[in-house]
């Protein structure tokens, strides 16, 4: 994990994370991605230790799609033309792919049947997309000194995310163009405006609105579980990630 987030940070061009200068902004990309390199390497390392194949497998195929999600974030970027459909992909790929491993692992190392570790997976999968809606969400809602990143980065880097998307599908002519060029040309000038259409019309309700039916989802999941505090642990953190301010 620590690993993406190096990476994702070089790809942004991020220069704050969790309220702190990222690793490129303190010693530049050349180090962040080869530090990230040998942390993906270690974690292997250490996979190999498990002495399971089949957790071998499942985090040597989510390591690929997370890295597929990037590119295809890559390609989407400064594209107003982005739809929710390939906002979706990305974002399941990018992060929901990872909390799904994680959650799949989890199951794989207790011993659980297979339709356990499947509902294991949806539980993280889903959880993981709540999430990144709500991370989404927050670059138009929230504050830099509590969020510890700055506000308005997806804008600047060119994100269309679905706040955005929304706001172009409900807007007017002119609103949308507002957006459609703001998104074209990373225009940091233009977050207040962008932030006030995106509030009028509804959007982050419905981006949260989503965030919400992900949560229900893995929260059906998880209820295959047996009471225990492990459980309630987890049912736990789906209601937190709801309204999470960081």
């Amino acid at each position: 994990h620590t690993a993406t987030l190096l990476h994702d940070d070089v790809v942004d061009e991020s220069s704050m994370r969790r309220g702190r200068e990222t690793s490129n902004a303190l010693f530049g990309n050349s180090a962040s991605v080869l530090v990230g390199d040998f942390l993906y390497s270690r974690a292997f390392q250490m996979m190999v230790s498990v002495g399971s194949m089949r957790i071998l497998d499942i985090l040597a195929d989510a390591t690929n799609v997370i890295a597929e999600g990037e590119v295809l974030q890559l390609l989407n970027m400064h594209d107003p033309e982005v739809d929710e459909q390939r906002y979706l992909q990305v974002i399941r790929f990018k992060t929901a792919k990872l909390f799904e491993a994680a959650a799949r692992i989890g199951a794989v190392l207790a011993e659980a049947d297979l339709t356990m570790q499947d509902h294991m997976a949806l539980a993280g999968r889903s959880f993981g997309t709540a999430f990144q809606l709500i991370d989404d969400l927050l670059d138009y809602s929230g504050h830099s000194e509590e969020l510890g990143k700055n506000i308005g980065d997806d804008l600047r880097e060119g994100k269309p995310t679905l706040p955005l998307i929304i706001a172009m599908q409900r807007g007017s002519p002119a609103q949308r163009l507002l957006i459609e060029n703001a998104i074209r040309q990373g225009d940091a000038s233009a977050l207040n405006d962008v932030m006030a259409v995106v509030h009028h019309c509804g959007a982050m309700e419905t981006v949260r609105e989503a965030a919400q039916k992900e949560i229900r989802v893995a929260e059906t999941a998880l209820e295959r579980l047996e009471p225990s505090p492990a459980q309630q642990a987890l049912l736990n953190l789906c209601a937190y990630s709801l309204g999470r301010t960081v």
